[in-house]
């Protein structure tokens, strides 16, 4: 960092901040952020019936933005999204990207089926609108790298693969379609060289960073609750991983952040 007292600007491109872990602490966990250089956050809606309240904190504070869509772990639950739901709720001016969705076979295989097709449903969505699919994959590699080449043969569309910690095969098949890899605090781990090294050969302008707060949160926090504030440690590893100056690193990811989410940039530019 330079030495400047002023922070380099970053953006948390995925947190949950309707979560019971935050609750009335708003403002103040916007106002830390701010401090630690996080001028902007992406809260992630996972339930299409808690949009209206997701929504709501994004119209509350200017530098927050959401997506919404249904969590592949809730698939199996809840109602099934329709795209015209999900290209409805896209018309909100701080609405800028569709998801989470993905597939997760750790916790819930189970409901795999359903997953899938909740996935469809919302890469579809993702097609129509312009706005970028926010995917969640966890031990569903396979399944995850056919279905979304098999849906961008049929229309192109962008994408991250958020939180990214899966294989290096995944992190290939997604950035062989375009696509961008969220760094989240798990590469800040002690125990995540593996994952360092993907990220290392990784297009430095393909990568985004992100808390997933309230979990993951990376050292010198780590098992303690995460908040946005906190994307700096884990791009301050970002930054070391790619050996360059903090500043330099914060700066490309915040270009990376603007195309792929160019929805927010504008109306950062607008505002």
């Amino acid at each position: 960092m330079s030495d400047s007292t002023i922070p380099p600007e970053i953006t948390d491109s995925h947190c949950h901040l309707d979560f019971p872990d935050f609750a009335g602490q708003l403002d103040d966990i916007v106002a830390r952020a701010a401090e630690a250089g996080v001028t902007r956050m992406v809260t992630i809606c996972t339930r299409l019936r808690n949009e209206p309240s997701v929504r709501a904190i994004a119209e509350a504070h200017s530098p927050v933005f959401y997506a919404a869509g249904t969590h592949p772990m809730s698939a199996g639950e809840e109602p099934m999204a329709t795209v015209d739901q999900l290209v409805a709720l896209s018309r909100h001016p701080k609405f800028v990207g569709i998801g989470e969705s993905g597939l997760d076979y750790y916790y819930t295989a189970d409901s795999a089926q359903a997953q899938k097709t909740s996935l469809r449903i919302h890469i579809e969505a993702a097609q129509r609108t312009g706005l970028p699919l926010i995917i969640h994959a966890r031990a569903a590699d396979d399944d995850m790298a056919r279905i979304l080449a098999e849906e961008y043969r049929n229309a192109p569309y962008n994408c991250v693969m958020h939180c990214f910690s899966s294989s290096a095969e995944l992190a290939k098949a997604a950035l062989d379609l375009g696509f961008y890899l969220s760094m989240s605090g798990i590469a800040a781990f002690p125990k995540s060289q593996d994952l360092r090294d993907i990220f290392a050969a990784a297009p430095v302008d393909r990568v985004l960073v992100e808390t997933d707060a309230p979990y993951l949160a990376p050292p010198p926090h780590r098992g303690k609750r995460n908040e946005p504030a906190f994307t700096a440690h884990t791009a301050r590893t970002g930054a070391e991983i790619f050996s360059m100056d903090y500043a330099a690193f914060a700066a490309q990811t915040q270009a990376n952040f603007n195309r792929l989410f160019a929805k927010a940039a504008a109306y950062k530019a607008a505002a």
